[in-house]
């Protein structure tokens, strides 16, 4: 969850990445990470700002099928 959205998917531990720290792919325009990230985007690349964003992860009760 951030203030942007909410996503519910799978998550598990990775040494890659850091205990602070959260990965979730975003290199598709369907990608579910997209509805988290700030639609900013840098005036002269044109790079999205994928690399702030604040997150809340939780665990989920019950499984959820998609919709």
């Amino acid at each position: 969850t951030t203030k942007r959205g909410s996503i519910v998917t799978m998550a598990r531990a990775d040494r890659a990445v850091s205990p602070d720290m959260v990965f979730l792919p975003f290199a598709y325009v369907e990608a579910a990470a997209n509805i988290l990230t700030n639609a900013a985007i840098d005036p002269y690349g044109k790079i999205p700002e994928f690399k702030f964003s604040a997150v809340r992860v939780e665990p989920v009760s019950e499984q959820v099928a998609a919709e």
